[in-house]
């Protein structure tokens, strides 16, 4: 099966690691490093949404009318606009970009962080309603005579769109979670699953999660899985990990001096699942697998994409391509200094899975379907 890559679409020059140099919307160093990740072979970037920060969309369109094959994952969260709306903003960019969008939903795991744009509603609330907006703006992409809605959090009548997606039948819906109401809700609806980068055990149990949750809502097919990790990398197995322990001496010393944005801290003790995951495994060992490093999760409280995968890029390769054999086919990796990591790893690891995904694929044709259960027997044999 083919991989993709995942890249991020910041406005800014900011990071873990270091404070931003100029305004939360910078242009020109959002076209400079979309177009980094253009030119050195990535598929896709992701505009993350926060409250304060720059609205993504308008950002995505921006970007959209500047570059020429990139295709965009646009964050979304469905309490800041009504479905109805929302689907006819997601059409639109998918009209100016000429079909290369991709919506991620985000119910948000943090009730703080949600109340700040007034949404008050506990977190199996929250999936249940975006259950129901991904429901209604699949039927608004793709309807053309007028409809009612009567939901749990949703009411109208008599709606229709003027304006549709290029993409038939509509733009790919990407979606993640790690509690069971968030397997159970993009299970139902995803196209694409994300997950946090874990160890491949506790990955292979989470696709196994989502594969039973896309079962119970009836699906005959399953979301393609996605996984996001930050890579570090240097010519050397040494370099690589001197390098890993500055970034984390980077990380602690940029939170511990308060130049994180409060939006962005996590809290000592994170209310969603997929960070309590991470900080639980850090608790249980620094070094995972062939390349996964904890330390930098457990510097940001498991926010976010945190965990690393450490070595040359032939090591950093080859610990992806142990998780596309477990069927994972989007890979999502974010730098630290982010313009500088999007080439390097565009020029020196993106080649290499790219050329190993296409043995395995003759291997795999070859020789048949692999269970997961066979594939991480003779990744333990390797290890």
């Amino acid at each position: 099966m083919p991989v993709e890559f995942l890249g991020i679409a910041a406005t800014n020059d900011g990071s873990e690691v270091r404070p931003r140099s100029g305004a939360a919307f910078d242009k020109q160093y959002t076209l400079r490093l979309a177009r980094a990740h253009e030119d050195h072979g990535w598929d896709r970037v992701l505009f993350a949404y926060g409250s304060g920060s720059p609205i993504p969309a308008a950002a995505a369109g921006y970007l959209a009318a500047k570059v020429e094959s990139l295709q965009i994952l646009l964050a979304h969260r469905p309490n800041v606009s009504y479905p109805t709306y929302a689907a006819r903003t997601f059409a639109t960019l998918d009209q100016v970009s000429d079909g290369r969008l991709t919506v991620h939903f985000i119910t948000g795991g943090n009730d703080h962080e949600q109340r700040r744009e007034g949404d008050t509603l506990g977190k199996d609330e929250r999936y249940a309603r975006t259950r129901e907006y991904i429901e209604i703006v699949k039927k608004v992409w793709t309807r053309r005579e007028a409809f009612d809605h009567e939901g749990a959090h949703y009411r109208f009548q008599d709606f229709v769109s003027d304006v549709f997606p290029v993409q038939e039948p509509h733009p790919g819906v990407s979606f993640g979670g790690s509690s069971p109401a968030a397997y159970a809700a993009g299970g139902a609806e995803a196209d694409v699953y994300c997950l946090w980068g874990e160890p491949l055990a506790e990955t292979a149990q989470q696709i196994e999660e989502v594969t039973r949750a896309a079962r119970a809502a009836g699906r005959t097919d399953v979301p393609r899985i996605q996984v996001a990790f930050r890579p570090i990398i240097a010519p050397t197995e040494d370099l690589a990990w001197e390098k890993a322990h500055r970034t984390v001496g980077a990380i602690r010393e940029h939170r511990a001096g308060g130049q994180t944005p409060a939006r962005r801290r996590s809290p000592e003790s994170p209310e969603n699942t997929g960070s309590q995951r991470l900080v639980a495994i850090a608790e249980q060992g620094e070094r995972f697998d062939r390349a996964l490093w904890t330390p930098t999760a457990a510097a940001t409280g498991g926010a976010g994409n945190s965990t690393a995968l450490v070595g040359t890029p032939e090591t950093v390769a080859q610990a992806l391509l142990d998780y596309y054999d477990l069927g994972v086919d989007i890979l999502s990796a974010r730098g630290y200094e982010l313009l500088d990591d999007a080439v390097d790893f565009g020029r020196y690891v993106i080649p290499i899975v790219r050329e190993e995904v296409a043995k395995r694929d003759r291997e795999r044709a070859e020789r048949g379907p692999r269970t997961l259960e066979r594939t991480l027997s003779s990744l333990a044999v390797a290890g």
